[in-house]
């Protein structure tokens, strides 16, 4: 038997008891779901990554109330749709709108929305892929009582939601009477934690196994080879991309070389070279720093190779810098450092550049003073020889705090040298 809407779509539930894995927002035990049971539909703002449920809770919340239901997708409604809703929405009490991917709709757009909200003409349920707090407008946010996170489904999830597919006769595959192991269905689960895809890829599965008298027997073969086509791809703009980039580098950060691997290898099937590699070199600088220098100026070779290898060899040299920036000691004092002088000089920046430090190569330097008591540090020994840097009035500020780790342990000992020599010549100056 086949159907020409996908298992995914069929599955959909219909009431919100039937909502599989987010019992933390709509579990019976919620504030929401008792809402929803009295009648009561809030307008929200549903916030995941693809699959997590977000569409199926709202086609769900709909089936659980008597309100009148409209859905529509940002990337192909427009304000004109929006209108045309609102009108119908004003012959009922109050209806629900469904805006799927809201975060498409203009400002313009979202703020057709406002007027019906706030005469309670419509209550709205917006689903993004996006941070809400990013991609809709402020005056929509605050008009929704509920913004709710979607998490990604866990194994235990996945595999409920597998076994309700195979045991339903009308909307699922339980008149094909599919045979197939608990730990087949486990490998499927543990794919993805995206609904979707999993009983996307249970769909395949069972059209791609054989039948038999009894029904039909899904092997492991067969579950191994449609996993590895599945492929896997995520969206380099949205939330999940940057949140596996910001992953990466506080794994990195943290020391923890399995965590960071495991984000790469996650960036890695999106197929993201150039932003792996850019973030990495940032992460060299911004995190090992001084800690470990001569390990900042390997990471560029590395990324070069990276480029000329292409993937599946760039995983190599990726994999040996990950671990190596994640080992490493870390000092980021040097770009604080850098931060404390920048906001310093935003504030104040009045300072004049003291005169022997001043440009002396034009013609009349000397006669306003300029360079002439300029001590050049080379023809004295050790290269160093006392004379003040900063200018007048803040000739004491310090902006580098330097910290004991790995090679900055060796530049602590020099700058606190220099200071303490500079300090002993202040005194006879004083």
């Amino acid at each position: 038997m086949f159907y020409q809407e996908p298992l995914a779509y069929r599955m959909r539930p219909e009431k919100i008891e039937e909502v599989v894995g987010q019992d933390d927002i709509i579990g019976r035990d919620t504030p929401l779901y008792k809402m929803i049971q009295k009648g009561h539909v809030p307008s929200m703002l549903l916030y995941g990554e693809p699959g997590t449920g977000k569409t199926s809770l709202a086609f769900a919340i709909s089936g659980s109330t008597h309100k009148e239901f409209f859905a529509i997708n940002a990337t192909t409604a427009g304000k004109k749709d929006v209108e045309r809703i609102i009108s119908e929405a004003r012959m009922t009490s109050n209806a629900i709108l469904f805006i799927d991917e809201i975060h498409r709709f203009n400002k313009s757009q979202q703020d057709s929305l406002l007027k019906a909200l706030e005469e309670g003409v419509i209550t709205l349920i917006g689903a993004t892929t996006e941070n809400p707090f990013h991609s809709v407008n402020h005056a929509i946010r605050s008009r929704c009582g509920q913004i709710k996170q979607l998490k990604p489904l866990n194994k235990e999830a996945i595999i409920q939601l597998l076994k309700r597919a195979l045991d339903d006769s009308e909307k699922g595959l339980g008149e094909l009477n599919v045979k197939i192991e608990e730990t087949l269905l486990a490998s499927i689960a543990e794919t993805t934690g995206d609904g979707r895809t999993a009983l996307s890829l249970l769909e395949d599965i069972v059209y791609a196994s054989d039948e038999t008298d009894d029904g039909i027997v899904v092997t492991k073969e067969t579950v191994d080879y449609c996993i590895k086509n599945k492929g896997f791809s995520h969206d380099n703009k949205g939330d999940i991309y940057y949140n596996l980039l910001s992953g990466l580098q506080k794994s990195i950060r943290g020391s923890d070389a399995d965590a960071a691997l495991y984000y790469l290898a996650r960036l890695l099937e999106g197929g993201d070279l150039e932003a792996i590699s850019r973030r990495l070199l940032v992460i060299a600088y911004e995190d090992i720093g001084l800690a470990n220098p001569q390990l900042c100026s390997r990471v560029l070779p590395a990324i070069q190779s990276v480029e000329r290898l292409g993937l599946p060899e760039a995983r190599i040299p990726l994999s040996v810098i990950t671990v190596e920036l994640s080992l490493s000691p870390k000092s980021n004092s040097a770009y604080k450092a850098l931060d404390k002088a920048i906001k310093h000089v935003q504030k104040v920046a009045t300072e004049d550049v003291p005169a022997h430090l001043k440009d002396a190569h034009y013609q009349g330097a000397k006669e306003l003073g300029h360079g002439t008591e300029y001590k050049y540090p080379h023809n004295y020994p050790n290269s160093w020889v006392y004379q003040e840097y900063l200018p007048e009035e803040i000739k004491t500020m310090t902006y580098y705090q330097p910290k004991e780790l790995g090679e900055e342990k060796r530049y602590k000992n020099v700058y606190d040298k220099l200071n303490q020599l500079k300090q002993q010549e202040r005194k006879k100056y004083t």
